[in-house]
């Protein structure tokens, strides 16, 4: 075998970890790997390598020689995932013959971790194959969802016939995190949007003398829409990525896995008490919402305005309709189902790494806020027809 780097080079790499890079006559590239391979001393580039693989005769089979090793850690793994990367790309077969069974195991594990390798996504050149496997993706995500909510109404049934089990003591853990603990940013949200909608219509109505319908305007937009509205979002980045991440960790940590293999239902088990506990709180953290919105209304309407309070209340109360509380008290419960079937689904969909956990919240977030925005329109549009 012809050596490219002498003995002297040889014994330097020994001592400080390095690259001793041999081709054989049959074309064989082997890879001799000495001293310290560890993240804290440094990791070698693997620059030789690849203009060793680039180099013409093409070489056949890469090979390792892990002899004169000293201390390593993932940082030798990761160097091995990418020598044969290298090798693929260059269509050169890598023997992991070599490479003692205990790195073996490593290198099969982290390839089979989902995100652990780089995926080169080749985008189509024409935009109708881009619209297509857009459309495709949207389609795939739509039969997730109407499937997960399949089997979450499957198990709403089966905890009316008796049949679902979870620990109660869960239940009212997240009924409290759902309730009492989201009452603080409930508060300052519900409150500082029912001044801004005050103050922006005392703007407006001034002109033409008419403040006293400020009381009007905060009451119904508070009540009908927004306050059901602002609190679904809320609850959505707060509780919604709270839910997403937890499962995502479960998954991460297997206890998803162990519950099924004990018997349990996940989706009894983990799923049911979340969406129990947030479509229960959901329609009192919307009333709470809504009587801090008028407050907030009634602060710019008394203070600015000077409007006795008497007035602006029973202003308040002639304009808003049962039918207006009522309605946003049905809307808050169907966001919160929402909110929690979101979380949920995105939680159970998680890959089962850290960064797909983070991935699973932010996911979680975004796809309950289009869900609240689209509720509302269509919320919108039958409430126009029933005439509320």
């Amino acid at each position: 075998m012809k050596a490219l780097r002498s003995r002297a080079t040889v014994e330097a790499a020994r001592r400080r970890g390095d690259i001793v890079i041999e081709r054989s006559r049959d074309g064989t590239l082997l890879v001799r790997l000495a001293g310290a391979w560890t993240l804290a001393t440094g990791v070698p580039p693997a620059a030789d390598l690849e203009r060793a693989l680039a180099e013409s005769p093409r070489p056949t089979r890469l090979v390792f020689d892990l002899a004169g090793l000293g201390p390593w850690d993932s940082g030798l793994v990761s160097f091995i995932i990418r020598a044969g990367e290298l090798a693929a790309k260059r269509e050169v077969q890598l023997d992991e013959a070599t490479i003692p069974p205990g790195i073996r195991r490593l290198l099969a594990l982290a390839r089979r971790v989902p995100g652990a390798q780089p995926r080169h996504v080749e985008r189509p050149s024409s935009w109708l194959a881009r619209v297509g496997l857009g459309a495709l993706a949207v389609w795939s995500e739509t039969r997730s969802m109407l499937a997960f909510l399949g089997e979450a109404t499957l198990a709403f049934g089966r905890l009316l016939r008796g049949q679902a089990r979870f620990r109660a003591r869960d239940f009212w853990l997240l009924v409290q995190q759902a309730g009492a603990d989201a009452l603080p940013i409930v508060t300052l949200i519900s409150f500082l949007v029912g001044t801004i909608f005050a103050f922006v219509g005392a703007v407006q109505l001034e002109r033409f003398g008419a403040t006293i319908y400020v009381a009007d305007l905060v009451g119904i937009a508070i009540v009908r829409e927004m306050g059901a509205v602002m609190t679904a979002i809320v609850m959505a980045g707060r509780t919604g990525a709270a839910y997403a991440a937890q499962l995502g960790t479960m998954k991460v940590t297997q206890e998803v896995d162990a519950l099924t293999t004990m018997g349990f239902s996940a989706l009894d088990f983990l799923v049911l008490p979340r969406m129990l506990a947030l479509c229960i709180m959901m329609p009192l953290l919307c009333l709470y919402a809504d009587a801090l919105g008028v407050l907030g209304g009634a602060l710019i309407g008394i203070g600015m305005l000077r409007l006795p309070p008497v007035t602006y209340f029973n202003q308040t109360f002639n304009a808003v309709a049962l039918s207006d509380l009522g309605g946003g008290v049905l809307k808050a419960s169907v966001y919160g189902v929402l909110v929690a079937i979101a979380g949920c689904l995105r939680g159970l969909q998680s890959g089962s790494s850290s960064s797909a956990v983070g991935d699973a919240a932010t996911s979680a977030v975004v796809t309950g806020i289009v869900a609240i925005i689209v509720a509302c329109g269509l919320f919108a549009v039958v409430f126009y027809i029933l005439g509320i």
